[in-house]
């Protein structure tokens, strides 16, 4: 592999190992604070690509798409919370499994109903349609660029709301002792109901921006919210910057992985997760939030 080759494959894992994050934090986020593991993470990236498509190929116009989903992936999160999501407090991960597990299954009918079972594109912003020369033979999409850039303004952004902002106090005091912060006087549902809400958005956001990166299909949400999962195992469950580390680790190894030794590509990243296991059993850098 020459150098200018490796160069493009490790900037690659980076941007993969973004979008992977942009997931994963919104999965790691609700079971930090609100306890709730949730399984139908993944239905809200598909859903995002699938607005992504489906309103681009309306107006087109991806930009717009991605203004009009993401308030809708914001109300959908709410109504929810509110529907389902908020009978699972206090209750054990067996019942959170099997009620979002549920989820899935009618995400996914929906999903067929509503979109069908044809495979869709959708094409790159004109704005962003051009290349980026990395050397003399090597070039980088511009709207992945835009990608990874989009993914490190979001995680610097939630990085400042949590640590330093009321609201992020409000959110780390809520994760450690909910029941304390609510006898002060904050309602602690509202709170969950928002964090809920920001995760789903944040898993449809990486959708809309990963649309035109590969193609839409029916079930694409199954296969990154397993690699989600081993993103907030590796990271440490309930860490956000645990789930920035452990996506960087991930999305570099499986691009390494497919370029390399195509036919173990998947069985590279569980070793990746298997061996920081054996390392440090809790991850990374282990839960955020104790009280969770």
């Amino acid at each position: 592999m020459s150098l200018s080759l490796f160069a493009l494959q490790l900037i690659n894992g980076v941007e993969y190992g973004l979008l992977l994050f942009l997931v994963a934090s919104g999965l790691t986020l609700v079971f930090g604070v609100l306890g709730v593991l949730n399984f139908a993470h993944g239905s809200f990236y598909m859903l995002g690509a699938y607005l992504a498509w489906w309103i681009s190929a309306r107006t087109g116009n991806l930009w717009l798409a991605i203004l009009i989903g993401l308030p809708a992936m914001v109300l959908i999160g709410l109504l929810l919370e509110r529907l389902a999501i908020a009978r699972l407090y206090g209750r054990d991960h067996l019942s959170q499994v099997l009620l979002t597990y549920g989820l899935v299954l009618l995400f996914n009918e929906l999903q067929r109903a509503v979109f069908g079972n044809d495979v869709h594109g959708v094409p790159t912003p004109k704005s962003l349609s051009f290349t980026i020369h990395l050397g003399e033979a090597q070039t980088w999409p511009a709207w992945r660029a835009f990608t990874a850039l989009s993914c490190i303004a979001l995680a610097a952004g939630m990085r400042q709301l949590i640590l330093k902002t009321r609201f992020g106090m409000r959110v780390r005091a809520g994760a450690s002792n909910a029941e304390m912060v609510e006898a002060l006087g904050i309602d602690v549902r509202r709170l969950f109901s928002v964090v809920f809400s920001a995760g789903t958005a944040l898993a449809g956001l990486a959708g809309m921006l990963a649309a035109p990166l590969t193609t839409v299909y029916p079930g694409m949400g199954e296969s990154i919210l397993i690699l989600s999962f081993v993103v907030v195992v590796i990271g440490g469950i309930g860490s956000i910057k645990g789930a920035f580390l452990g996506a960087l680790l991930v999305g570099i190894a499986d691009t390494f992985g497919k370029v390399l030794l195509p036919g173990f590509a998947s069985a590279i990243v569980y070793a990746v997760m298997a061996a920081v296991l054996l390392w440090r059993p809790r991850g990374l850098l282990g839960p955020a939030f104790e009280g969770r």
